[in-house]
């Protein structure tokens, strides 16, 4: 043993016994590598391939001829070429490298093979057939030696396929060229001898040697896509292949990959009429009975392949041909096999390449044209719907998970939402291709599932809702509605029905989603309204004791209760007394402690309530003695905990404010179900109710300044008050305000600036005083805060106190353009403002000409041309602001509508920039009304000359900006910038 060798065993752990230093595994490496350096390393290799019997050795021999060959063909010399490749191929045919050695890498074990034909694919890859024409033909003698070398034979063929043919793996253009050029010299060549070998061998050894028969079928499987078909289609061929398959006796891999076979024949790519002949020749037929001997089986899972595929040839063959003649042939296929085909579906393991919901659409697709469907498509619909129905199923084994919606079982929920998706696309295309035939599936369905055994019984149940429930989107509007008959029953058997596992998370949730969806046939058919409201208030919905189901029952009858509304009037006393435990528990300790995170947290029972109540048909007496029985003991416990607030350890003071903010919540929901005529004109008696509870929860504010959760409650409460009480709301503002006010951080002045953005949108100049009054301490809390020029940038800035700051500032934009907009300018102006207009007019015209949000800079531009228009009468008149009209020539006109848009990074190709240029061009044409020459002067003398504008240009602009023609303005201005950039080339440093 020499030293490479001992190196070699050494890399491979095989050296001494025992664990080897990595050290010295390092200096094998390194020894390794070198020796692969070496220009007679290839001799050195075969070499020690004819005399090692260590499998270590030959691999890395292997391994190292083949980067040999790969790297450094091009440079080898002719001599060195033949000597490697008459090696290699002696190797892999068991012949005599020399007169006394007869190489026995084939004796070694099947990665040693595979890796011996990825070295003769290389040669092959570089030399045929030109240099080496003959590789193939020469095999062929050798493939008499018996199984070793016919095993090495379909190695080559697999390796050559893999590493150059197939395209399954990407490929560069060098390798699909070299491909093309072997398929091409095969095809002329040998293809039909390889064939041939083929044929005689699996008819030789079928008996005796059917592992070598499946490899050999294997192999010829990756070639039948590219080879002359009529090879393999013929009356000697597809008989064997036939033959192997129905013979219950072999191996069922042996038959598997016979099946394998026929799935490619059926797979080729060719002219559809062609393949239609071909399909109905193969009589696939005599394989359908085989799916049914045993669901698990390998062979059986290679007929279901077999028969999916066969299935989607003919299907492409029925949409693709149009003679009357073809569409008959193909469907008689196709119904011919479809039975079997729905049987795999339901029953075997299906190819990952086949797509039963692709291909169902498909199918569902063709019958869109035949109307009316016959018999056996009818039966094949059915097939469809139970596919499925069965594919949509749970697995019992995550039922528990489901029901208490853990980790696992949350996963599985999401994978099963994703999964269904494309199902339920399928199954509202069979319900408009066969509605009749659909709703009699589900009820059947839903009539048996009801009667399944308990351990299937909660899936079945939740699949069979689940179906009905996506139904609903292939039922027309009218159908929903109107519809009788199936339809009609469908909706009373589900309303009626108990289900045994109702108790079930899935299964309650599915039942209730099912009801609401059909709740527009409900509004249609009255009659149904109390079992509706019988299962939402009992066990089955919001008295359910999960509390998640309880809470989405809580939100859905708050939809069916916005869909039904007056028809609900003769029930509210029943419904309000059995909402009585759930309105009270919402408001308790226990029910304050749990999470209530999401949108869903039982609020919606409240909101449900009040759409109820809060109808005009509800008498006024009722009405109030309603929202009175709501209200009053709800602001009663407000007041307690209120008054009891300072009494409390550290220890209870955040159970009670829990309560506080759900008592707010459950207020506010209430409210939305009160118009703002009602409580304001028609029933002034229901908006004092609402004062009067507003005053209440004002107090709130006093007590815990500091509490946000509490802060943000009141004020979405707040929000709503302006929306229901509208101007009656107004004495209660300057209080709320100066308590919101009084302890505000960024984080809260930005929910603040909300509420006066609401309020100023719905009163406009009726705020006016108020805002007067609240503006100064904005400006001046905002000003102390945020930066006077552009925020920090760069590692370390991007803290969350940094984010509130630059969400308050974009709040504040927002702020100032609502204003301004809202006829309110006049408040910048009043005395106590006065001394912060300075850093709003500085802060605005930094970011109507730098700001990185394109969307801010344009909201800025309108605040310019806003205040322009109010503050600035017309030319020659005297300035109600003064220094205003010099600031927006002097700076806005200049640094804005200018320098501001020569800056090559303002780009005219995107779409809220150009609306930006817009603004920018109106504000200079306002600006022209209002200042006339004044305004000219500055910007034709200051900022054209300093951007090289010519005098020529100067007096088009004059002209178009005189003119009435905002479009050809908006278009000569931008030639015009467009212009000055190709004159400074980049080089304006004006900003």
């Amino acid at each position: 043993m020499d030293d490479l060798e001992k190196a070699i065993l050494i890399l491979f752990d095989e050296w001494g016994g025992g664990p080897i230093d990595e050290g010295l595994k390092k200096q094998a490496k390194d020894y390794c590598d070198e020796s692969k350096e070496k220009p007679l390393i290839c001799s050195v290799c075969i070499e020690k391939l004819c005399f090692s019997n260590s499998v270590q050795v030959q691999f890395w021999c292997l391994q190292t001829l083949h980067e040999v060959i790969r790297v450094r063909y091009s440079s080898m010399s002719l001599d060195e070429k033949f000597f490697i490749r008459k090696s290699v191929f002696s190797f892999a045919c068991l012949e005599a490298i020399d007169e006394k050695n007869v190489a026995r890498v084939l004796e070694g074990p099947a990665f040693i093979k595979n890796k011996l034909a990825q070295v003769l694919v290389t040669l092959i890859y570089f030399e045929y057939p030109l240099i080496w024409p003959s590789v193939f033909v020469d095999f062929m003698p050798h493939l008499s030696k018996g199984a070793v070398v016919i095993d090495m034979f379909c190695r080559v063929l697999n390796a050559l396929d893999e590493e150059v043919i197939s395209l399954d793996y990407p490929r560069t253009s060098g390798e699909l060229e070299a491909a093309g050029r072997i398929k091409d010299a095969m095809r002329h060549q040998c293809i039909s001898q390889i064939v041939r070998a083929w044929y005689d061998i699996v008819s030789l050894y079928r008996n005796s040697d059917q592992e070598l028969c499946t490899s050999v079928l294997e192999s010829m499987r990756r070639y039948i896509s590219w080879i002359d078909i009529g090879l393999i289609v013929n009356d000697v061929f597809i008989p064997l292949l036939f033959d192997i398959v129905l013979a219950g006796g072999l191996l069922e891999q042996f038959r598997g990959a016979a099946a394998g076979c026929l799935l490619a024949v059926v797979s080729k790519r060719m002219e559809y009429q062609a393949k239609l002949s071909l399909l109905q020749s193969l009589q696939i037929s005599r394989v359908f009975g085989l799916v049914a001997e045993d669901g698990d089986s390998e062979l059986v899972s290679s007929i279901a392949t077999l028969l999916t595929g066969y299935a989607q040839e003919v299907l492409e063959c029925f949409k693709r041909l149009n003679s009357e003649e073809a569409k008959s042939v193909s469907m008689e296929l196709l119904n011919e096999a479809l039975p079997s085909v729905f049987y795999v579906m339901q029953n075997c393991e299906v190819d990952a390449s086949f797509s039963i919901v692709q291909f169902l659409s498909s199918y569902v697709g063709t019958m869109k044209s035949l109307s009316p469907l016959r018999e056996n498509q009818l039966v094949h619909v059915g097939h469809i719907l139970e596919v499925i129905r069965a594919q949509i199923c749970y697995d019992p084994a995550y039922r528990n998970n489901l029901d208490i919606l853990d980790k696992i079982g949350r996963e599985e929920q999401d994978r099963m939402v994703e999964f269904r998706k494309d199902l339920f696309v399928l199954l509202r295309n069979v319900g408009r291709v066969a509605p009749d035939v659909t709703q009699i599936f589900i009820k059947n369905v839903l009539g048996s599932s009801v009667a399944s055994s308990p351990d299937r019984n909660v899936e079945e149940v939740e699949a069979a809702l689940a179906l009905f429930y996506a139904l609903g989107e292939s039922v027309s509007e009218d159908s929903m509605r109107f519809g009788s008959g199936l339809l009609s029953e469908l909706v009373v058997m589900l309303l009626s029905t108990r289900f045994p596992c109702h108790s079930h998370r899935l299964v309650a949730l599915a039942y209730l989603e099912t009801v609401t969806r059909y709740m527009k046939h409900v509004h249609e058919n009255t009659q149904y309204i109390p079992i509706v409201l019988t299962a939402f208030l009992d066990e089955r919905g919001i008295h359910h004791p999960n509390i998640n189901v309880s809470r989405r029952a809580s939100y859905l009858f708050m939809r069916v209760v916005k869909l039904l509304k007056v028809n609900l009037v003769p029930f509210i006393e029943k419904i309000l007394q059995s909402l009585q435990d759930t309105v009270a528990q919402f408001t308790s300790m226990d029910y304050a402690s749990k999470d209530h995170s999401g949108c869903e947290d039982g609020s919606h029972i409240f909101e449900a309530i009040g759409l109820l109540i809060g109808m005009e048909d509800v008498p006024l007496e009722k009405q109030s003695e309603y929202l009175s029985a709501l209200l009053t003991p709800l602001c009663q416990q407000v007041e307690a905990l209120l008054m009891n607030a300072k009494l409390l350890s550290p220890e209870e003071a955040p159970a009670k404010i829990a309560i506080i903010q759900q008592i707010i919540v459950a207020i506010n929901s209430l409210s939305k179900g009160f118009s703002e005529r009602l409580v304001t004109t028609s029933r002034p008696a229901i908006g004092l109710m609402f004062k009067q509870t507003l005053d209440i929860l004002l107090q709130v504010l006093v007590v815990y300044p500091k509490i946000e959760p509490l802060r943000i409650k009141v004020t979405s409460f707040i929000h709503r008050m302006v929306d229901t009480l509208g101007a009656s709301v107004f004495p209660y503002l300057p209080k709320a305000l100066e308590q919101l006010l009084a302890e505000s951080e960024p984080k809260e002045m930005v929910d603040f600036l909300l509420l006066l953005n609401q309020i100023i949108c719905k009163f406009n100049t009726l705020f006016n005083d108020i805002l007067e009054e609240v503006f100064p301490t904005i400006a001046g809390r905002i000003f102390n805060v945020i930066p006077r020029d552009a925020f920090p940038s760069g590692p370390g800035t991007n803290t969350e106190e940094i984010r509130e700051l630059q969400e308050l500032q974009r709040t504040l934009y927002t702020f100032l353009h609502v204003i301004t907009t809202h006829r309110l300018s006049s408040v910048f102006l009043s005395p106590k403002s006065r001394p912060y207009l300075d850093p709003i007019m500085q802060l605005l015209l930094s970011s109507s000409c730098n700001h990185k949000d394109i969307l801010v800079r344009k909201g800025c531009v309108q605040i310019f041309i806003t205040l322009i228009k109010d503050w600035c009468a017309s030319p020659y008149s005297e300035e109600k602001v003064p220094g205003f009209q010099g600031f927006i020539i002097e700076h806005f006109a200049t640094n804005c509508c200018l320098y501001s848009v020569l800056d090559r990074s303002f780009e005219f190709r995107d779409a809220n920039t150009y609306v930006l240029f817009g603004e920018i061009v109106l504000a200079q044409k306002v600006m022209y009304e209002k200042f006339g020459d004044a305004f000219l002067r500055h910007f034709l003398s200051k900022g054209f000359p300093a951007a090289h504008c010519s005098q020529d240009m100067a007096e088009q602009y004059c002209q178009r900006l005189q003119g009435n023609d905002i479009k050809a303005l908006k278009s000569f201005y931008q030639s015009h910038i467009e212009n000055l950039r190709m004159q400074q080339n980049g080089s304006l440093v004006f900003r």
